[in-house]
C-alpha cells in the first residue's frame, strides 16, 4: 500500500531519540510503543502480574469507560500534564485488549494498527490520493477530492463508510451500528442521526420543540395519575423526554453529552461559590437563603465573563 512520505516534522518520521526541555533523551515513538507492547505481554505472562493475568475482556470494560471520562475531564480542565497521563492510561486499555485477543488467537496489536492505517488512508483519498485509497480498500468511486472543505471531507467519509458496510450481514440493522455501551445521551443522538439518513426524522427543530412539550405533558399526566413516583410509566415518559431533548440538540448542532457536561461543571462552580460565600454549612439555611446565595454566585460568574 503506497503511502506518501510524512511531511517534515511529522512524529511518524522520527527514528532517533527526542530531547526533553531538561535535556533527557526520550525514545523514538515507535520504540516506546514497542516497549509498551512488550511490557503488557510480560504482565500477562505466566510469571507476570497475578491481577493482570486474571483479567478478561468483560472485567476491564469498566476501566476503559472510566479512563475515557478521565481524558474528558483533563481536556475540560485544560490540565495538560493530567491529559498526558490519562491518554497513557487509555492507551493501556488498547494494549490490554489486544494482548488478550492475541493470546486467544483473534488478532494482534499489529493487526489493530494495520487496520487503522488502512482505514485512515482509504477514508482520506483527498490526502493520500485515490490510488492509495483504493489499494487500502476504498470502494467509493467518483468522489470529489480536489480542493474540498471540511464539509466535503465529512460527506466523503460517510459515503466511504457506507460502501465499507455494504456487505453487512443479513439481519444486521442500521441501528445495530450504534454501540449500546455509549453514554445514553450520545446514543440517543446517534440513533436519531442514523434514522435521519433514511428520512425518518423531524424536518427541523421547530417540530422537536412541540414534541418536547408533548413529552412534558405526558410525563405530568403519569406523575399525577395517583401512583406518583411508583408508576413505572413515569420513568418511561422521562426517558422519552430525554430522548427528544437529545435529538433537539442534534438538530441544533449541539453535542448533548458535552452540553450536559458543561452544565454539570457550571453547577459545580456555582455551588462551590455558594459554600464559599456562606462561610458555613449550607444544611441549616432556608430555601430563600440558598436561592439568594445561588443568585449571587450566578451574578458574580456572569460579571467575570463580561469583564
Amino acid at each position: 500500500m503506497p503511502i506518501p512520505e510524512p511531511v517534515a516534522g511529522d512524529p511518524a518520521k522520527k527514528t532517533v531519540p527526542e530531547s526533553t526541555s531538561e535535556g533527557a533523551l526520550l525514545p523514538a515513538p515507535e520504540a516506546a510503543f514497542a516497549e509498551a507492547v512488550a511490557i503488557m505481554a510480560r504482565l500477562r505472562s505466566p510469571d507476570g502480574c497475578p491481577w493482570d493475568r486474571e483479567q478478561s475482556f468483560d472485567s476491564i470494560r469498566k476501566y476503559t469507560l472510566e479512563e475515557t471520562y478521565e481524558v474528558f475531564d483533563a481536556i475540560d480542565r485544560r490540565d495538560w500534564p493530567s491529559l498526558k497521563d490519562e491518554l497513557g492510561d487509555l492507551l493501556l486499555q488498547v494494549l490490554f485488549y489486544a494482548q488478550m485477543a492475541s493470546e486467544a488467537g483473534h488478532f494482534s496489536i499489529g493487526d489493530v494498527i494495520d487496520n487503522l492505517n488502512r482505514k485512515l488512508v482509504r477514508r482520506h483519498p483527498h490526502v493520500f490520493g485515490e490510488e492509495a485509497a483504493a489499494e487500502a480498500g476504498n470502494r467509493a468511486e467518483s468522489l470529489e477530492v480536489e480542493g474540498i472543505d471540511a464539509g466535503g471531507v465529512l460527506r466523503n467519509w460517510e459515503e466511504i463508510k457506507k460502501r465499507e458496510k455494504k456487505d453487512r450481514a443479513e439481519g444486521h440493522g442500521r441501528l445495530d451500528e450504534v454501540p449500546r455501551s455509549m453514554p445514553a445521551l450520545s446514543e440517543a443522538a446517534k440513533l436519531g442521526s442514523k434514522a435521519a439518513k433514511v428520512g425518518f426524522d423531524w424536518p427541523d427543530a421547530s417540530g422537536l420543540f412541540a414534541k418536547l412539550q408533548e413529552e412534558i405533558d405526558e410525563l405530568e399526566v403519569e406523575l399525577w395519575s395517583g401512583n406518583g413516583e411508583q408508576n413505572p410509566a413515569v420513568a418511561e415518559e422521562m426517558g422519552d423526554l430525554l430522548f427528544t431533548a437529545a435529538n433537539l440538540s442534534r438538530h441544533l448542532k449541539v453535542d448533548s453529552e458535552l452540553a450536559l457536561r458543561d452544565a454539570n461543571a457550571k453547577f459545580r462552580r456555582r455551588f462551590a461559590a455558594m459554600e464559599a460565600t456562606a462561610g458555613r454549612d449550607l444544611d441549616g439555611l432556608s430555601p430563600e437563603e440558598l436561592e439568594e446565595l445561588w443568585a449571587q454566585a450566578k451574578s458574580k460568574e456572569v460579571k467575570r465573563q463580561e469583564a
